[in-house]
Parts: structure tokens; C-alpha cells; sequence
């Protein structure tokens, strides 16, 4: 009977909220949850993810990225401490009939009181996708051998997830993100920026590169991860004469940046599967003539949505973010390239920088001229959806400062660290998915369908 008497209340309600769903009025969720109060500390560097490798010489550090634009190579990367030894990666589909292998190049770079160790990078081709192989390298001294998954070849219907992850550093709550990244199983990760954060360190500690690529090898030398550079990679310092932005970034780093035709690394485009992602600089020139903006305008125009209808850009410092941290850091860069992206109808913005999570709903601010006075952002279907996850667990904590009231703009927002997934179905609908640290692996804090902004442009921002 009780029940009964409910149930005049309960259906006008639920139809006003099925009618606010609909009108696009919900309002966004500003979430009560708090991670635990306990300082965000560095691993020691006897942490036991920071282990060297045993054996003389032997690689360490190793990590993989596309070699080209669409994964037919891979670029194996890794140091060697007391020597250089050799440069020859050999691969094959079977680890014990490696019959392919390459050669590969070496160098060192000084920062400041540092000396790096040997820096290899080496090019493997002639990959077919969708293929498993296995790689080793160290030959003459201890030998190391891994896998990897080449991702499978670009196309319109073509499944594939991928792990989003940014500022990450190598504290215990990034051991956590990477944990719980690992046990979600993408095949890809999409990194938005700031590494190592060994500029944290006096005189920007380049220790901490090398103490940063052994955490991560675990999941890196494995499957590619797509580099954004952030600010804590400039580690541009000319008070202790390092003067060169990038330096440790770009001497251990690579990307397949020629592929996409671009004229640096820092910039630059990969297709896999059904997406095509756009990597940007937010600490590189980009006004009108530079050569960021000159490429990225001819490469809006070469993308094609019928053979990869997901357009995904990457960023670091995000042009959409109601925290107090970084606040408008990102505007220039959003007033120069916004009526670009949404002109080009992209589906999903991903960027770092501020240490929380945020996911905005799709809205545009391309109308202002300076005398209309037309300065708000508004509801726009062909506008990207704007996703921060500088969440990654780096040293300098967590962002607990957003803006009140919650702007229209912004969905969701939580002061927690995790890390976030997409998993793209079809041409039509991808579902991501973000996790927080504090939960367990595959428990999810927060998700929404995506439908694609080419191919079937809906409402998709409020579920």
C-alpha cells in the first residue's frame, strides 16, 4: 500500500527528469568523493619497481612507440648503462625463431652534473597488423626479450581500447594508476603529458628519467604508448645553463612524427583502428604561420572519417577546466584552434595538466570577435567532448579547486587521481570510462556512450 500511495509523486518526477535529459538542463556533478589525505610521496629509488635489470649491461628502460603513422613499425627504445653494446634488435612471430632484426642508432646527452646512459632507438618494419611478435635486444652482453601486438589495420568498423593516462609521475599513487590500468587491459595508451617530473628535483635530478622509464617498462615495452609532451618536460633551466627545451624528453622519446609530415616531435598524427589521433604542443609556438599551426591545418584536411571516423586530439594544458589550478592557462592556444576543431566536427579532447578529473559536455565558444560581446560558451553538437585526466598520481598532489557554481559546460568533476579508458565499437559508438585510484580495479566512477560527431552527431554529453 505504500508503495501505492508513491507512486503519483514518482512519475511526475520521472518524467521532469526524463524531460531535463532530453532539454540537455541537467545539471553537471561535482562529486562529494575525496581521495584519503595522506601526502603524495616518491617511491624510494630502492622501490622494487625501480629495479635494474640483472645481468651486465643489460637493456633497461625499454619502451615502444609507432614507428610510422598507422603501426607496420615499431620504435624499440632502451639505455644501457656501462656501455653502448650493440644496436641490433632482432624479432620475429615466434620468440624462438626471431628471424628479422635492425639496427638502431645510440647517443647520450649531458644535463647539468648528468650524463646519460647509452639511448638506443630502433626501427622495426615490415609488421603486418594485428600480429603478436617478439623482440630482444642486448646481444653480446645479457639479452632481454619481450612482445608486442601491432594494432590492427585502420578501418571504419574496426574495435580497439585505449588506455588514457596523464601526469602520471612515480609516486605510490601512480604505481597505483598503472596497477589498475594493467588489470583494465587496453592495447594502446594515449599519454597526455608530464612523465617523469624529475624537474621537481633539484637541478631537474635526470635520475629520476631513468628511475621513471624502468617503473613504466612493465606495460611500455609491451604496447605502444603515444607521447605528448607537458610542461615538466621542457626542463628548460638557464640558471643552471639548460638552455635547450625538450632535452631529456626528446633524446629518449621518439615519435612518428616525419609519417604524419610534420617538421618536429613534439606535433605530429597516428591512425589505429578507427581513429585518428592528432597530437598537439601546448609549449611550442602555435600562432598563425608557425610551423604547429601550418600542420595542423593541412592535417585536419587530410583526415578521413570514412576510413578512420574517430577524431581524437591530444593536448597538455586543457582549454576547457573550471578547477582554480591552471585556470585559462590553455585559452590562447583554445582561441587560435577551437573554430578549427569544431569546423572538423572532432570527437574527443583529451588533455592533463590539472591534477583532478573533469569531462565537459559538448560546448563551443568560436563566436566571440571582440565586440559582439559573445564571450559563453554554448551547447554545440559538432564540438568536441573536453576530458582532463592529469589525475595520474604525480608528486605534487591532487587539485582541489574547482570553480563554484559548476560551469554548464562541465559534466563531471572529482578531485582523485586514476586513469581512463576508451573503447571504441564501431564507426557509430565508443564507451569510455574512468576509474579512480581508490577503488577497486574495475569498479568505474564515471562513463558515457560516445556516438561519432561525423557519423552519427546526437545528444551523447548527459548520459
Amino acid at each position: 500500500m505504500g508503495g501505492a500511495r508513491r507512486l503519483p509523486v514518482l512519475l511526475p518526477l520521472a518524467a521532469l527528469l526524463l524531460l531535463a535529459t532530453a532539454s540537455g538542463a541537467t545539471a553537471g556533478v561535482t562529486s562529494g568523493y575525496r581521495r584519503k589525505a595522506e601526502a603524495t610521496a616518491d617511491m624510494p629509488l630502492d622501490a622494487d619497481v625501480f629495479r635494474v635489470p640483472r645481468g651486465y649491461n643489460a637493456p633497461q628502460q625499454v619502451h615502444i612507440t609507432l614507428g610510422d603513422q598507422t603501426g607496420t613499425a615499431m620504435t624499440v627504445s632502451w639505455v644501457t648503462a656501462s656501455e653502448p653494446g650493440s644496436n641490433t634488435v632482432a624479432y620475429g612471430r615466434s620468440p624462438e625463431k626471431m628471424e628479422m632484426s635492425a639496427q638502431g642508432t645510440q647517443a647520450r646527452y649531458d644535463y647539468y652534473n648528468y650524463t646519460s646512459g647509452f639511448i638506443h632507438h630502433c626501427t622495426l618494419t615490415g609488421l603486418k597488423h594485428g600480429v603478436k611478435y617478439w623482440y630482444a635486444m642486448g646481444f653480446g652482453h645479457t639479452v632481454r626479450t619481450f612482445s608486442f601486438t601491432t594494432p590492427p589495420k585502420p578501418g571504419p568498423d574496426v574495435p580497439f581500447k585505449f588506455g588514457l593516462i596523464g601526469d602520471l609521475g612515480q609516486t605510490f599513487d601512480s604505481n597505483s594508476t598503472l596497477s589498475h590500468y594493467e588489470a583494465n587491459g587496453g592495447s594502446a595508451v594515449l599519454f597526455v603529458g608530464d612523465l617523469s617530473y624529475a624537474d621537481a628535483y633539484p637541478l631537474h635530478d635526470n635520475n629520476r628519467w631513468d628511475s621513471w622509464a624502468r617503473f613504466v617498462e612493465r606495460s611500455v615495452a609491451y604496447q605502444p604508448w603515444l607521447w605528448t609532451a607537458g610542461n615538466h618536460e621542457l626542463d628548460y633551466a638557464p640558471e643552471i645553463g639548460e638552455a635547450t627545451p625538450f632535452k631529456p624528453f626528446t633524446a629518449r622519446y621518439p615519435t612518428p612524427f616525419r609519417a604524419s609530415g610534420s617538421t618536429e616531435p613534439l606535433w605530429y598524427s597516428v591512425k589505429i583502428a578507427s581513429a585518428h589521433v592528432v597530437v598537439l604542443s601546448s609549449y611550442s609556438a602555435y600562432g598563425q604561420y608557425t610551423p604547429q599551426w601550418t600542420w595542423l591545418d593541412a592535417e585536419l584536411r587530410r583526415v578521413d572519417r570514412k576510413v578512420t571516423p574517430w577524431l581524437v586530439v591530444l593536448m597538455h594544458s586543457p582549454w576547457y577546466n573550471s578547477n582554480g589550478y591552471h585556470y585559462m592557462e590553455g585559452e590562447s592556444m583554445r582561441v587560435q584552434f577551437e573554430r578549427w576543431l569544431v569546423d572538423a566536427k572532432v570527437d574527443l579532447v583529451l588533455a592533463g595538466h590539472v591534477h583532478s578529473y573533469e569531462r565537459s559536455r559538448r560546448f563551443s565558444n568560436v563566436a566571440y570577435d571582440i565586440v559582439n560581446g559573445k564571450a559563453t560558451p554554448v551547447r554545440n553538437l559538432d564540438a568536441p567532448m573536453y576530458i582532463n585526466i592529469g589525475d595520474g598520481g604525480n608528486i605534487e598532489g591532487i587539485a582541489d579547486n574547482f570553480t563554484k557554481p559548476q560551469p554548464r559546460y562541465s559534466a563531471f568533476r572529482e578531485a582523485s587521481f586514476g586513469h581512463a579508458t576508451l573503447e571504441i565499437k564501431n564507426r557509430t559508438h565508443a564507451y569510455y570510462q574512468w576509474h579512480r585510484n581508490h577503488d577497486g580495479a574495475k569498479v568505474v566512477a564515471d562513463s558515457v556512450w560516445l556516438t561519432n560527431r561525423y557519423w552519427m552527431p546526437t545528444h551523447d554529453d548527459s548520459n
